[in-house]
């Protein structure tokens, strides 16, 4: 797996892993265009925290197996290295004291896959993550996947026939809300990404409402409010932060400390919403608040 540490100005002894989605790499977190507005990994460096990028396997420069051999669970258990080789000192840097993991959609779930597996994160935040997915919408993103190889960004490259990439022009439709940047969703699609059908079935299993109630580190549950997969009908769960916190709560024991915040307008890819950095806001005070 391959991913970049990048430390603050300062002294650091916080980081956080940020590990992108089914449907992106490394670019979601670090995203090139206008910066100071779309770029998470900046933004937490700013504040302070250092950051870890990762890509999946079979995904950005981390290796490609195949496809088939894909599972959440095995970027769950990635993941806790991660953890411990940041808690350790990660090539040649001081130990991490706290470690924060980050997820957008489906490894929104392994997170709390690692969290629930080994108690051993200080917070978990979860975006692009609920107990109320609407399947038919989950069922109509699905649909406009179709083979890595028949793309003309990745035919040629060698990739099995299960790779899966989002046909050319529906990412709009899928992740994002109301109003985006048309500049933002080109280079959404110029850097898509690929992944496996196989992260799925027990990706999806950290959305049963038995999984969440394992987790004893603090969380914040971060959807936009034009989620078309995550927001339930009519988007009714993501209404307002206070109407998500309601929904959730249930899922959570206190120990996580459940915070809850809806962007606005934005759809299933908050970081690329035009007003993402109030999410980045929400973010900087819930660290504060759990690793200082």
């Amino acid at each position: 797996m391959a991913g970049t540490l990048c430390l603050p100005d300062g002294p650091a002894t916080a980081v956080m892993i940020l590990m992108s989605g089914s449907n992106y790499n490394h670019v979601y977190w670090d995203f090139p265009y206008e910066p100071d507005t779309y770029n998470f990994r900046q933004a937490m460096n700013k504040a302070g925290y250092a950051t870890l990028v990762a890509d999946r396997l079979g995904n950005g420069s981390s290796s490609r197996p195949p496809s088939v051999s894909l599972t959440a669970t095995a970027t769950a258990d990635a993941l806790h290295v991660m953890v411990q080789s940041l808690r350790a000192g990660l090539a040649g840097n001081a130990p991490f004291a706290k470690v924060v993991t980050v997820g957008h959609s489906l490894t929104s779930s392994t997170s709390i896959m690692e969290a629930i597996g080994h108690h051993d994160v200080d917070g978990v935040l979860l975006t692009g993550y609920s107990h109320v997915l609407s399947v038919p919408d989950v069922l109509g993103v699905i649909s406009s996947y179709y083979p890595a190889a028949d793309d003309p960004g990745f035919a040629g490259r060698g990739y099995d026939s299960t790779y899966l990439v989002t046909r050319p022009g529906a990412r709009a439709a899928d992740f994002y809300g109301l109003n985006p940047d048309p500049r933002v969703v080109a280079l959404d699609e110029a850097t898509k990404e690929t992944f496996s059908l196989t992260e799925y079935p027990d990706g999806l299993l950290a959305t049963l409402p038995g999984e969440t109630s394992l987790m004893t580190a603090p969380v914040l549950l971060v959807d936009g409010s034009h989620d078309r997969m995550v927001c339930g009908a009519g988007f009714a769960a993501c209404a307002d932060s206070a109407t998500l916190q309601a929904t959730e709560s249930p899922f959570f024991p206190p120990a996580t400390r459940l915070r809850t915040y809806v962007l606005p307008d934005s759809g299933h890819a908050i970081n690329l919403a035009p007003n993402t950095r109030d999410y980045h806001a929400v973010v900087i005070d819930w660290m504060k608040s759990v690793v200082g």
